[in-house]
């Protein structure tokens, strides 16, 4: 961003100057976002886990009301390099208390230290010989092919089906992040013990409710924004159970390598989900395109949570991967 800044100063930027931070920003945020979830069980008491999880989903539904006016507001009043200087001061504010407050680390052996595959493969591995977790994450991975790409087609099928515009998608995901304020607060406020349970329903009706915001007629647009907002707190609902599960069967030292993939995974979701979708969605249009991802995310859901072995995570809360269970 500091190199966008100058650019920026001495007129000087270039379109493909900006894609390039944000391939950098992207990579690093892959290096960050597991780091803060592994080290949030290190910090925060077992008990509290769910709760920390919620929290999380809340901040991220006020970041995406937020980020968007508020940036809107600070290149009005200033100018974009002074504007674009916001982000690296609101970076340094996050990294000082870093260099004050200690976050215990496990220290890893030589073995643990041979490199970036290898400790991707020590990840791929954790996943691998679990059961638990191997169907777990191939259930994830296929809701996200489902219903991610609906994400990036929303404002197509708000132009098509709706007949709507920019203020439209704004509404649109403005009350996406209210959604996941809503959701991320129940988890706060219930803290669930059934973490696989409630992970299924939210991800269940986050998926139905993507199909009712295209089943919505064309002149109630207002039904659409409900379910869109239902999907989203029903995510976040979903969502923050599934990490703490990660959270409390993964061991400490392993959790950054495991919650990567799982990033992985996510962000591969969105490019093979688009090219499978696509040419579907050229024959039935957009609208049942959004109907039958819907659909067939709540169908990977059902399918997942009728496994013994899934619903064994319920059972035995505190069991690791390697099968023991601890207190």
């Amino acid at each position: 961003m500091v190199v966008v800044i100058a650019l920026f100063a001495f007129e000087s930027v270039q379109l493909w100057h900006l894609y390039a931070m944000m391939f950098v920003r992207s990579a690093m945020s892959a290096l960050q976002q597991p780091a803060v979830a592994a080290s949030t069980a290190m910090l925060v008491p077992e008990h509290f886990l769910p709760r920390a999880a919620g929290l999380n989903q809340l901040l991220m539904g006020i970041t995406t009301i937020g980020a968007a006016p508020l940036g809107a507001l600070a290149i009005s009043i200033f100018p974009i390099k002074w504007a674009l200087s916001i982000d690296v001061m609101t970076a340094l504010l996050g990294i000082m208390p870093l260099l004050v407050f200690a976050i215990p680390q496990i220290k890893n052996t030589a073995e643990e230290r041979d490199g970036i595959l290898t400790e991707f493969r020590q990840g791929v591995a954790v996943v691998w010989t679990s059961p638990v977790l191997l169907r777990l994450y191939g259930v994830v991975a296929a809701i996200m092919v489902a219903i991610v790409p609906t994400l990036t087609l929303v404002p197509l099928l708000i132009k098509e089906h709706f007949g709507g515009g920019p203020g439209e998608v704004a509404i649109m995901e403005s009350l996406s992040g209210l959604g996941m304020i809503i959701g991320g607060a129940v988890i706060v406020a219930m803290a669930p013990k059934r973490r696989v349970l409630w992970m299924f329903c939210g991800f269940g009706i986050a998926c139905l409710a993507i199909s009712l915001t295209a089943i919505a007629p064309t002149d109630v647009f207002w039904l659409a924004v409900l379910s869109w907002t239902v999907a989203a707190a029903a995510f976040a609902m979903g969502n923050a159970p599934f990490i703490t599960i990660l959270q409390t069967t993964v061991p400490n030292n392993l959790q950054g390598r495991v919650l990567s993939l799982l990033n992985t995974l996510m962000g591969m979701s969105a490019p093979i989900g688009l090219i499978i979708v696509m040419p579907i969605g050229e024959f039935i249009g957009v609208r049942w395109l959004f109907v039958s991802l819907g659909v067939a995310g709540a169908v990977v859901v059902l399918l997942g949570y009728v496994s013994p072995i899934v619903r064994r995570a319920d059972i035995y809360p505190h069991e690791t991967v390697d099968g023991t269970k601890t207190p």
